[in-house]
């Protein structure tokens, strides 16, 4: 299954017809037996976003196992994101401060009580876009790990290392 297979679900969606309670048990989102943070994420939120459909309409969507991995801060500093949004994790990079402020206070306060994001990013193994890659894609999450950065850059607080959603083979 490809993320345009899911375009009548995503229909449904869109038109206000489907909240996430009801998209999660749908049999096409069912059966990828994915956690509900990552479904949620990555197909309730984006999966008929032009630029991500482009960027990710290539994988097998049931080739994909997703676990919750500890990762160190320094794998995040050079971690590319899809083709479609290049650069734009460096964006958010420029500016943590802003990025954390213009979301709920709670967000902020995890940040710098913890040095972490509140909700775990989705990252990709990128052997599912190319055989011949190596390494993680951040998938979702850009602004997280552009706020990571960023603050890794500016010397704010930054836990050693953070939870993320990885997808693999």
């Amino acid at each position: 299954m490809r993320l345009t297979d899911l375009r009548p679900l995503m229909a449904r969606r869109r038109d206000g017809a489907l909240g996430f309670e009801c998209f999660r048990t749908d049999p096409a989102a069912a059966a990828l037996g994915w956690p509900d943070d990552v479904l949620e994420q990555f197909l309730f939120d984006h999966g008929d976003n032009p630029a991500f459909v482009d960027d990710y309409n290539t994988i097998d969507l049931h080739t994909i196992t997703w676990q919750l991995e500890t990762i160190p801060a320094a794998h995040f500093t050079g971690m590319p994101t899809g083709a479609s949004d290049e650069g734009c994790i460096e964006s958010y990079a420029q500016n943590p401060v802003h990025w954390v402020t213009v979301r709920p206070p709670q967000i902020a306060l995890h940040w710098e009580k913890h040095g972490t994001w509140l909700r775990p990013p989705l990252l990709i193994e990128r052997r599912l876009l190319d055989p011949d890659g190596g390494g993680l894609q951040v998938l979702e999450g850009r602004t997280r790990v552009g706020v990571l950065r960023g603050r890794l850059r500016e010397h704010l607080h930054v836990a050693p290392h953070h939870q993320a959603w990885v997808g693999r083979r």
